[in-house]
């Protein structure tokens, strides 16, 4: 009889031990791996990390356009570019300018 309870009584403490055991395995395995996880912290700092230089990459290509842009306004025209495309489609030039004839097909 004393050997049954003693038997049971480790048994018992036992079983709570692999079962605490398990429990804190399981939590650590998803603390660790799950969607919340420290590896998933990883990726999304490492996708952060990419879509912040695209970012900095789109900015750039955004205020070379805003410059383009800027041009075609009425009040912002290159003087040197309305007096290059003035002279084109007139087909004028000043005394000074170098012109080159081509022959056409």
């Amino acid at each position: 009889m004393v050997s049954r309870r003693r038997a049971r009584g480790i048994l018992t403490a036992l079983g709570l031990y692999v079962l605490a055991a398990a429990m804190i395995g399981y939590f650590w395995m998803h603390a660790y791996s799950g969607q919340r996880g420290l590896h998933a912290k990883h990726e999304i700092e490492q996708q952060m990390s990419e879509l912040t230089a695209e970012l900095d990459r789109l900015k750039v290509e955004h205020g070379q356009w805003e410059r383009k842009v800027a041009l075609l306004r009425p009040s912002g025209i290159d003087p040197d570019l309305l007096d290059e495309r003035a002279r084109t489609l007139l087909n004028l030039s000043h005394p000074n300018d170098l012109i080159m004839m081509v022959k056409g097909k």
